[in-house]
């Protein structure tokens, strides 16, 4: 398969291959974890059911978030591509 197939077909994951080997990544997110399961046993059921409903609108705008940049990203990195075969000097 070639890399464009592979990205259409979601073997590619830029989001996990940049973030599975970062020590720091792991690191808060067990820390997020670790205070969330502490903060989540002093809720009320109310408060836990808000408490979900946050997480779910915040998952949705990193979600959205993270498909932005990675669209910026990549026109970026095309117009830098044209840019440098448009270049006088360069055949």
């Amino acid at each position: 398969m070639t890399l464009l197939e592979d990205l259409w077909y979601g073997n590619i994951d830029p989001h996990e291959a940049i973030l599975t080997n970062s020590k720091r990544y792991k690191h808060l997110l067990s820390l997020m974890a670790r205070n969330r399961d502490e903060l989540n046993e002093t809720l009320t059921d109310k408060q836990s059911e808000t408490l979900e409903k946050y997480d779910a609108a915040v998952n949705e705008m990193h979600s959205l978030s993270e498909v932005e940049a990675f669209s910026y990203g990549f026109r970026f990195g095309v117009r830098l591509m044209i840019e440098a075969t448009n270049s006088k000097g360069i055949s």
